[in-house]
Formats: structure tokens, sequence, C-alpha cells
């Protein structure tokens, strides 16, 4: 039986999965923690790699992995392959200011033109540009610049690799599109934007490298067994949960919402990124600051666990009476509002209770990915269902309630490792070639949830988030 392995280094932990390369079953899996913190030295997803590595028995038997990683997060090395400073994750907002200066610079309308994005603070070529404006010694050091999937699959190949030093970095299209210096639909970099970001003209391969984009199917040597291109976090989880058609609504510590599509999103405002996906295809995607969390949040304000939240949110009528959150704790990536706070509206005598605050949370929480599928739907994207998952689909409320305000059935999976499980089906392509990755019959059937929109929310919604905008 030949086995391949997942891995899914997000911003939280890394998650292995070793499952059987036909047939996708689950063989065995570990876990390790990350720490905390938008800031994080990239020796310490290597470690909790090794630690989720022995956790799952190891790479016996192994043939083929595939790394998974969170998009964006900044790692420059130096000629010697040394990490330069810790890298800045995608949810460091520090570089806010140097990407509106970069969009004042060329233009919303030619960033989409060119790469599908908008630049955020979240991506890669507005951390750049703040590195050069803040620490001109690190980026004088910096000889390649890479993303967190791309130096594990590096620091896997045994760190200087077969092909020798920083010229075997390899990425692939998927994350290679969420930088701001990529271009989905040719498969290059765009050096200019590069240069542009640095403050200075380089030249790609002689003053700093960035990683080879491999294909969908591709792979490199590594000690013992194959490695497959890798994807980003989403476009990897595109491939694990087996949506089909339906729009994905994952809710993890960011709430993110992509479905697949044919042609690279150009979407000016920037709420709708114009990434790809692992397969080849494109993956119009909308990313919020703020998902699982917000009921974290909750539950600790009305000191109960999260199921009692849940409970206490279902015993509310739908609309919680009026209430309204806007769960901005974070700041927020959609709409661009990285100072914002949250808020609480429409708070009357008669309406505050526990039960009406869990039921907002959950609506607000929601609503926030409301507005991403509303954006999708806006670029072409055909929205005739929801695929529900991440960590806060396991509510019973987020689950029962998500229908009333997406206005279409929501489906919901098995919970699983859907990252390191589209990481693993990659590497089993990588194994077996060919034009499509391997179809593996899902674990289960996915629960369905139906039910009529809430009349009111959504408007009631947009009226208190619009008070956000007004007040930039």
């Amino acid at each position: 039986m030949a086995l391949v392995l997942g891995v899914d280094s997000s911003t939280q932990s890394c998650k292995v999965v070793v499952r059987d390369a036909e047939s996708g079953e689950l063989v065995r899996s570990g876990r390790a923690a990350h720490p905390d913190g938008t800031e994080i030295d990239p020796a310490h997803w290597w470690t909790a790699l090794q630690t989720a590595l022995d956790d799952a028995g190891g790479l016996d038997g192994v043939e083929s992995v595939a790394v998974a990683g969170q998009q964006h997060g900044m790692v420059c090395l130096d000629a010697d392959g040394e990490v330069v400073r810790p890298a800045l994750l995608w949810n460091d907002t520090r570089s806010a200011q140097a990407a509106a200066d970069l969009v004042d610079e060329l233009g919303a309308d030619r960033w989409a033109e060119l790469t599908g994005l908008v630049p955020v603070a979240s991506f890669t070529v507005s951390k750049l540009r703040w590195l050069a404006e803040n620490e001109p010694g690190s980026v004088a050091r910096t000889a390649a610049v890479c993303l967190p999937h791309d130096w594990l699959t590096w620091k896997l190949r045994g760190a200087a690799g077969s092909e020798g030093g920083l010229e075997s970095l390899v990425t692939d299209r998927s994350d290679a599109s969420g930088t701001g210096y990529f271009d989905g639909r040719t498969g290059d970099y765009r050096p200019e934007l590069l240069s542009r970001a640095l403050g200075r003209e380089v030249e790609l391969g002689r003053e700093v490298a960035l990683p080879r984009v491999l294909g969908p199917a591709e792979s490199v040597d590594g000690p013992g067994f194959r490695l497959g291109a890798g994807a980003g976090d989403n476009a990897a989880a595109g491939l694990g949960v087996g949506a089909g058609d339906d729009v994905v609504v994952s809710l993890g510590t960011s709430g993110t919402v992509f479905a697949r599509a044919g042609r690279q999103a150009r979407d000016p405002s920037g709420i709708v990124a114009g990434f790809s996906d692992a397969t080849g295809a494109f993956l119009p995607l909308v990313c919020t600051l703020n998902a699982a969390r917000v009921l974290d949040a909750a539950a600790r304000l009305l000191g109960v666990d999260l199921d009692e939240l849940s409970r206490l949110a279902l015993a509310a009528a739908p609309g919680a009476d009026g209430l309204t959150v806007v769960p901005y704790l974070e700041g927020e990536r959609t709409p661009n509002l990285p100072d914002a706070t949250g808020a609480v509206h429409g708070m009357t005598l008669r309406n505050a209770t526990r039960e009406n605050l869990a039921r907002a949370a959950v609506e607000g929480m929601l609503c926030g990915q409301r507005v991403g599928v509303d954006a999708l739907a806006g670029q072409g994207v055909s929205v005739t269902g929801v695929r529900l998952v991440g960590g806060a689909a396991r509510s019973e409320a987020v689950r029962a309630i998500a229908p009333t305000v997406f206005g279409v059935p929501v489906t919901v999976p098995e919970p699983g490792e859907y990252v390191a499980d589209g990481a693993a089906r990659q590497a089993a392509w990588a194994l077996r070639g060919g034009d499509t990755p391997p179809q593996w019959s899902p674990s289960g059937d996915p629960a369905r949830f139906d039910g009529e929109e809430t009349p009111g929310l959504w408007d009631r919604y947009r009226e208190a988030a619009d008070l956000h905008l007004s007040r930039r």
C-alpha cells in the first residue's frame, strides 16, 4: 500500500495526515501547536512539523508528501539560507499604510489587472514595502523571499535540496498568487511589482530569488520520497473538501469564502482576491479576519462554554429581536478596516438578554461571511449552495442559523482536516501523475441544513456595518 502525507501548517498549529494513495483512507495522523502571535520565527513551524510527524508515526512507508500553509506570510532568507527576521504572518496589520501607499502609486484598477489583487496589509507585497521602509538592514540582507509552505517544503528537501541552496526553493501557483507580484493567468512573477515593493530595481534570480513555480501535479526529490508542489491553505482545502459547485465558507481563525472558477477574478474594490487554485484553475476568494474567535469572545463575555453559547443562541428568535453584532474584533480585512473595533447595535431594555446576545454574535459572524458570498456572486460565481467547514462549523447554532443568513441550502461535511487532506490528495496526484487529482470517496455524507432567510437581518447588519465605513 503506497502512502502519502499531507501537511497543514496553519496559523495556530501543524496537522499531518497519512493516507492510502489509492483510496484516500486515513491511516494515521498527528498534530502540534504553534505559538501565538503575528510575527513568528519559522523555526517554530519546523519544530512543530517534527513533533506532528512523530505523533503520526513518522514517515515510514510514505512515498509522497505535500505541504499546505497559511498564505501571504513573508519569510526572508539571506544568501546562506538563514532567516533574516521573524516572519510576518497574514494577520499582521502593521503594513496597512504600506498597502495603501502601493495602491495610491499604481491604482487599484492596475493592480487588479496585473495580479487579480489589490494590496492590503495581509499580502506579501505590502509586508515587503513595510520592511523596506522600516528595516533597510533586513532588506539589504534578503537574498530570497518565500512563503511558509515554500520554506517548509525547502526544509523537507534537506534545506539545500538536491539542486543546491536558494535555487531549490519551490512553490505552486495558488500560494504565489497571494503574494501581490504574480500573474496567475500567465504563471509568471511580475518583477516590476517586487521592485516597487522593495523600493529599488531588482533582478530575479540575481539580487532576489523567488521560488520556482511548480505545476499542480509536478514534484521534486525529497530524502526518500517525492515532494509535491504544495499549496496555500485555502486552495488545499478546496481539494480536501470536495465542494463541487458549492461556495465554500470556512470558519477558522479567519473566515474565507471561495469557489473554483475558470477565470481570474479582477475586483478593483479589493474585496474579491483573484487567487489561483491547486488544479490549474482559479479561486476567487474573500477573507475576513473575524470568524471562530468571535464565538470564543462571546462565550467568554457570557461566562459560558461554546456548547452553552450554542444553546443560548438557538433559544433566541431569528434576528435576535433586533440586536446586531458587527464582529470587527481584530480590525477587518473585508471591508479593509484594519483599525476597526467590534460593536453592538440596536440594544434595548427588551432585547438585552443572554440569548439574544449569543444569537447576535453567531448571526454577526455569519453576516460577515455573507459579505463574501455576495461579492463572489458579483464576480459571476453561481451561489446555489454553501458548504460550511472549519472549527466553528461544529457549532449546532452555526449550522442551523447559516441558511437563515445565506438564504441558500447549507451542507456541512464530516469534521476533518481538510487542508491537510487536500495536501495529501495533491501528494497522491504527484505520485500518480495525470491531468486531474485522484478521486477519493468522502468519509461520510454531508449534513444538509435548510431554512428561510431571516427578514430584515441582512439589511440591519449592512446598515450597522456601513457606519464603520462612514467613519474612515
